[in-house]
């Protein structure tokens, strides 16, 4: 099978979409990439890249196609919004080019944001007749209103318009939350909307052998780690807020791994409040994640309480459940009920600080044979549920279906 992959985001950024490239060639596929130039999440481009000009490249076993984009920045809603342009113009002046020999099975956007990336992904599709599958992380426009970016109500109707033509006109969209499932079908307009779940990489279930850095926290007294992008969306201050109501314990030790749009401010907080137990060590390789989470006593997860993540599922919580240690999720929905339904550790409304120091508590006296129970009982549910292996066969099988009703269409 012949398979063009269009994501803004791919190797060497940190991306689920690279997992599953690497899965689809291993099976016997064909997979051109279709992406940007390397910049996420430091907001410059990457050591040996350039933003101007085209670039081929064979990596996972797949050729990939980077065109010229503008970087991200590290903050301003304005450098964001050119990141985002750029990768839309880029692709539909220089995707047809670089593609122009080439015939596909099918086209696989990986929508995280921004979903303008599917544009030149039909655009593409329309020019070969070939089918589009849409696998949407986050929905438009609501993750830009909730995460502050856009507030204004006509800019915020005019994303909507885009996100319904992008729906409409796409041949299948996947959905990783059933949260997803009902405001992406009002938008859909008969487009089939299936469920499909992010998976992990077999890492997070058993680490690889490499060397770890020294976390003191990790090794010494009882650690609550959260691991991932410290941004708005995360809703960091209820970490800051449960630290300081827990810094009459000084056995309990939160450590949050990777860096983002808040983590200056955590750093300040640090400081100004003197919080002894809240450490910042900041980002570390991928590959050392799964050993470092496999230390944490508790592993944790956060979102703001505002509608849209109460449907999202975070893709750190199979991580979470793949490394094999309890959960504390501190969100609402989707995220929530996952963890709870896996027994696989406890939740707590999100922002709710005092519900999140409680839980923490809870989880501290708990013995360590409980404490294990529950990392069992979620790595069952994630072989059960979110099996990465199992999830790309899937994937082919919609592939399939979708490639033969468009030939069934002709």
């Amino acid at each position: 099978m012949n398979i063009l992959v269009v994501s803004q985001y791919f190797w060497p950024e940190n991306f689920r979409i690279n997992d599953v490239v690497r899965s689809l060639v291993d099976r016997g596929a064909t997979v051109h990439v279709l992406t940007g130039k390397p910049n996420y999440p430091e907001g410059k481009i990457f050591t040996g890249y350039e933003a101007l000009g085209c670039q081929t490249q064979e990596l996972l076993g797949a050729t990939v196609h980077r065109i010229p984009i503008a970087a991200r920045g590290t903050r301003g809603a304005l450098r964001l919004v050119l990141n985002y342009l750029s990768f839309v113009i880029s692709g539909m002046l220089f995707g047809p080019w670089l593609l122009r020999r080439q015939k596909y099975d099918a086209v696989f956007v990986y929508g995280v944001s921004p979903i303008l990336q599917a544009i030149p992904a039909l655009f593409i599709g329309w020019l070969k007749g070939v089918p589009v599958t849409v696998w949407v992380q986050d929905l438009w426009p609501e993750s830009l209103e909730a995460t502050g970016y856009i507030r204004n109500r006509r800019v915020l109707g005019w994303v909507r318009q885009l996100v319904q033509f992008i729906y409409r006109h796409s041949d299948l969209l996947l959905v990783q939350s059933k949260g997803f499932e009902e405001p992406v079908a009002a938008l859909a307009s008969g487009t089939p909307v299936v469920y499909f779940p992010n998976s992990v990489d077999a890492i997070f279930s058993n680490p690889p052998d490499v060397s770890l850095p020294n976390i003191a926290p990790l090794d010494n007294g009882f650690s609550v780690v959260f691991a991932g992008n410290v941004g708005v969306g995360q809703a960091v201050e209820v970490i800051v807020e449960a630290a300081a109501l827990l810094q009459n314990h000084p056995e309990i030790q939160f450590v949050v791994f990777g860096q983002g749009s808040r983590w200056d401010w955590m750093c300040d907080q640090v400081l100004q409040r003197g919080l002894n137990n809240l450490h910042l060590p900041g980002r570390y390789p991928v590959e050392t994640m799964p050993g470092l989470m496999q230390k944490a006593s508790v592993l944790l997860v956060s979102l703001a309480d505002q509608p849209i993540f109460a449907a999202t599922v975070p893709n750190k919580v199979q991580a979470y459940m793949a490394a094999g240690r309890p959960i504390l999720a501190c969100l609402n929905g989707e995220g929530a009920r996952l963890v709870l339904e896996a027994g696989a550790g406890f939740a707590v409304p999100a922002e709710d600080a005092h519900g999140l120091a409680e839980a923490v508590l809870r989880l501290y006296k708990m013995t360590e044979g409980e404490r294990t129970a529950m990392g069992d009982n979620g790595r069952r549910y994630f072989k059960e549920h979110f099996d990465h292996e199992r999830l790309t066969d899937e994937l082919l099988g919609h592939f399939q279906v979708v490639s033969k009703g468009v030939e069934d269409d002709v």
